[in-house]
């Protein structure tokens, strides 16, 4: 029997780097924001000399699925609990681009870490799973948090230091420039910013927050993305002119190269439509996963 399981996609309402740590990491604040749109990920019994993974959808040519994040976490349990370690076989239909911005990869991560501690009967806590999260990336924790609290998050550290957010749902237009933007050379930049004040009282903050994205929240690396590159550049120019109609402002999402605006509710369906059509390059819309949006 098999069991099918959506992993989503997340963005960045704002991302600041507020020092660099001793471990040679830096620190950051953000609201982390998990949508609608995502990758599933598909569950069966299998033999045990069958294949891990396969992968149909986005980046099919270029994904390596012998050493990627779905992967390291099936190990990571199969390691800590063979007994229980029954052969499975996943299949990852792809939505989500890679090097994106997006936590795919830590998405898909965190998902099968969720599943196969049901599958496999294991029981681990929520915070078992986010120690063993840690262990795999940085984004890894949020998925597994947001997904146990069905809730956002405000985060700080390297992103693994969360707190629940309530924030009203929304819906937003992506865009997906076809470039990736190397992380290290972003953060060697000479003019980021690693330095940011921590905002307190976020929570409060973000009743009146909503879906502006006004200044004093940014992304630290959107400037120097859309300096060396054009494409990030196009896409966030497309999306500033149509915050001159939505009175909402575009941000880039992680160290990019996705760029989003926020649609407020007075925009009907069929001029987002016209927006899509003529989009400089690939484009979806999204809606929040927590609260559900059912009145967008």
């Amino acid at each position: 029997m098999s069991l099918t399981v959506f992993s989503p996609a997340k963005i960045n309402l704002f991302l600041h780097i507020t020092a660099k740590r001793d471990d040679g990491y830096h620190n950051i604040q953000s609201v982390f924001r998990a949508l609608d749109f995502g990758d599933w990920l598909t569950f069966m019994p299998a033999a045990a000399d069958a294949p891990l993974l396969t992968l149909t959808g986005a980046d099919t040519l270029t994904a390596n699925l012998h050493d990627n994040l779905i992967s390291r976490a099936t190990t990571a349990l199969a390691t800590r609990y063979p007994d229980a370690a029954t052969p499975i076989a996943i299949h990852l239909d792809k939505k989500i681009p890679t090097g994106a911005g997006l936590g795919g990869g830590s998405s898909n991560c965190a998902t099968t870490l969720i599943t196969l501690n049901q599958l496999w009967q294991l029981n681990l806590s929520t915070d078992e799973l986010l120690a063993i999260g840690r262990t795999l990336g940085a984004d890894v924790p949020f998925f597994i948090f947001s997904h146990a609290q069905q809730a956002d998050a405000h985060a700080l550290g390297i992103g693994d230091e969360l707190s629940a957010l309530s924030l009203p749902a929304a819906r937003y237009l992506l865009l997906f420039p076809q470039a990736h933007l190397a992380t290290k050379t972003l953060f060697a930049h000479p003019e980021l910013n690693k330095n940011h004040a921590l905002l307190d009282n976020i929570d409060a903050r973000y009743l009146e927050y909503g879906e502006r994205l006004e200044a004093g929240f940014y992304n630290a690396f959107e400037a120097i993305a859309s300096k060396i590159n054009t494409q990030v550049a196009t896409a966030l120019d497309y999306l500033q002119r149509l915050a001159a109609i939505t009175n909402t402002h575009p941000r880039l999402t992680g160290t990019g190269s996705t760029v989003f605006l926020p649609i407020p509710a007075h925009i009907d369906l069929s001029e987002l439509t016209a927006w899509q059509l003529s989009a400089p390059c690939p484009c979806v819309v999204a809606d929040s996963l927590y609260p559900a949006s059912e009145n967008l």
